[in-house]
């Protein structure tokens, strides 16, 4: 007996990570580097793992408020407010989650109703598309353009408005293609989404990774405050993937019926990583513009090994993914990934596990070492000789 035609719709009509096939074949192989995975090489600084310790053994196991301690909370409106002078009451605009994943489907289930559609620039991480979708809501794929630096404008978020559209989802600095947006691209944005009324949803978890200029908050530029749902999160800045602790800024409004959600979900993050996230804003900065500059000098390793190898790519300004054209190697984004894990024990990602117009690309991260980095590229330069017949 099969079960799949008692499933959910909107779950069977979902496919599953594009990520995760390829991390699935690296697995069961010796000898693999890994430029596929979204995470950071770096162990979490040792203060920010010992005022957990510290915490554990002083007895910190319980449940916290559902949006979190108010001591978390209000070191997450110090922040903001210190670097970007935007302000949120910490008892009523801040919710903290398990991780900006939960965040993210927080966000879409308050704010969606089942039709409504999202304006989602692509490429973009594969939880969007997919998040939206579980929400009843209707994804719309705006197509960024790579002579753009896949940067995204109103022009072609325009062509795709509608009277059913509702929410535009922004990813910067962006997963997978390392683009950035600037502040005057930011206005920009922000007055498309002020004059058809459109709410913003702004995922930053990678502001901290921002290599030229500074990282420009959207919630931060005028009359955006009370229109944006701001993600963010301590896991790409700080080192914390595992530690599953982000947060989500916004007018009460969204914020309570997100918390509505939550309450009845997850309940609270765990307690342990909401010290161990207090311990990172309030020390951790030295820690983190450490490795923001180590991901720097790979940047311009992996972007210099990518042009010697006659691979176009633009320079990432953000993040820690680069994300070359193949299309000279005259195979697909996937036939590309599969051959070059199994020829030369080199992951990556094809860029269509991000949205249809990362066809021709595939999405390689530089959070793992200068050594790594190098044998990658010696790897991929083995392997570009044989398949362009050299």
């Amino acid at each position: 007996m099969t079960w799949s035609n008692r499933l959910s719709n909107s779950v069977q009509s979902i496919a599953p990570s594009g990520i995760r096939k390829f991390f699935d074949i690296a697995a069961q192989m010796e000898d693999v580097i890994s430029l596929g995975v979204g995470e950071p090489d770096f162990i979490t600084p040792w203060t920010i793992r010992e005022s957990c310790v510290y915490g554990l053994e002083r007895g910190y196991t319980s449940y916290t408020a559902n949006r979190g301690t108010l001591e978390l909370r209000t070191e997450i409106a110090n922040h903001y407010k210190k670097f970007f002078n935007v302000e949120y009451n910490p008892n009523t605009d801040i919710l903290v989650t398990v991780g900006v994943s939960e965040a993210l489907d927080l966000a879409l289930r308050a704010v969606v109703n089942p039709g409504d559609e999202v304006l989602i620039p692509e490429p973009c991480y594969v939880s969007y598309a997919a998040c939206t979708t579980l929400a009843g809501g209707i994804p719309v794929p705006v197509p960024a353009k790579i002579e753009n630096e896949f940067r995204i404008t109103p022009e072609e978020l325009e062509k795709f408005l509608s009277p059913k559209t509702k929410v535009i989802l922004i990813g910067y600095p962006n997963n997978p293609t390392g683009a950035i947006m600037t502040r005057e691209d930011l206005l920009k944005v922000a007055d498309f989404a002020e004059k058809n009324d459109l709410i913003v949803i702004s995922d930053e978890i990678y502001g901290d990774l921002t290599y030229d200029g500074v990282h420009e908050c959207f919630s931060a530029l005028p009359k955006m405050r009370d229109r944006t749902i701001l993600l963010n999160g301590f896991s790409k800045a700080y080192a914390m993937t595992g530690w599953r602790v982000g947060y989500a800024l916004g007018n009460s409004d969204f914020i309570g019926a997100m918390t509505k959600i939550h309450q009845y979900t997850m309940l609270c993050a765990p307690i342990t990583a909401q010290i161990a996230a207090v311990e990172a804003l309030r020390n951790g900065e030295k820690y983190m513009k450490k490795m923001v500059a180590e991901y720097d000098r790979r940047r311009h390793l992996i972007y210099d090994g990518f042009k010697n190898l006659a691979l176009e790519s633009f320079e990432p300004k953000g993040a820690f993914y680069i994300f070359p054209n193949i299309t000279s190697t005259g195979l697909s984004a996937e036939d590309f990934a599969e051959k070059l894990i199994v020829a030369e024990h080199v992951a990556l990602v094809p860029g269509t596990a991000f949205g249809n117009c990362g066809a021709g690309h595939v999405r390689c991260s530089y959070a793992t070492s200068i050594e790594k980095i190098s044998e990658a590229l010696n790897r991929i330069e083995h392997f570009l000789k044989k398949v362009r017949g050299a």
